[in-house]
């Protein structure tokens, strides 16, 4: 009895398991957030404009274009939070709030970007290419920010509206920067194996 309902308990996991693959599959393929999907994969989906997501389902299935896609987003939406700081039309009021939604705008892209990362690494892609570019992104990201925040404080403006957020998006800069950096190194090696084991069957 104990081994029959353990076998079932298998199996449904297997079920999960393969439902939970295909919709990620699904979503990549149509160009969709898998969080649109599959909220355990993340907790957050990017607000896409329609022609971004045309452009990501037509790159659904090539890793290098796809993630290059989303730091293109991304240096699309700090060059608006930019604008946003000195744009006369704002009235100061009101700058804190669009800065907090432009904030959480780009740290729920960026989080999209990694939930794209962790599902090509599940399918044993070799994404070293946009790793790298991804890299790169990271420290001016960071960068960028810094500067954005230290415009602000010299503004002098109310920051409690997106403070947090702020704090929030670099620390998750920081972090997933360490482990983009950690999955080159891992990628490589992996490559460097495989390069190996292809050699010794020749």
């Amino acid at each position: 009895m104990l081994r029959n309902a353990f076998s079932l308990s298998v199996l449904a996991v297997r079920f999960a398991y393969s439902a939970v693959t295909a919709l990620l599959f699904f979503s990549l393929t149509l160009g969709l957030s898998p969080s649109l999907v599959v909220p355990a994969y993340a907790q957050h989906h990017a607000d896409l404009a329609p022609a971004e997501i045309d452009q990501l389902r037509d790159t659904a299935l090539d890793p290098d274009q796809r993630l290059k896609l989303y730091l293109r987003f991304a240096r699309t939406r700090l060059a608006a939070l930019d604008q946003l700081r000195t744009d006369p039309k704002i009235t100061t009021a009101d700058r804190p709030t669009q800065i907090h939604d432009h904030l959480q705008d780009f740290l729920n892209l960026y989080d999209e970007l990694d939930d794209n990362i962790d599902m090509y690494v599940d399918r044993k892609e070799d994404i070293r290419k946009p790793l790298k570019a991804i890299i790169e992104a990271d420290v001016e990201f960071q960068t960028k920010l810094k500067a954005f925040q230290d415009a602000l404080q010299a503004a002098k403006e109310d920051p409690k509206p997106y403070e947090f957020v702020l704090s929030n998006l670099q620390d998750t800069l920081t972090s997933a920067a360490d482990d983009h950096r950690k999955l080159m190194a891992e990628q490589e090696e992996a490559a460097k194996h495989a390069k190996k084991h292809r050699q010794q069957k020749q």
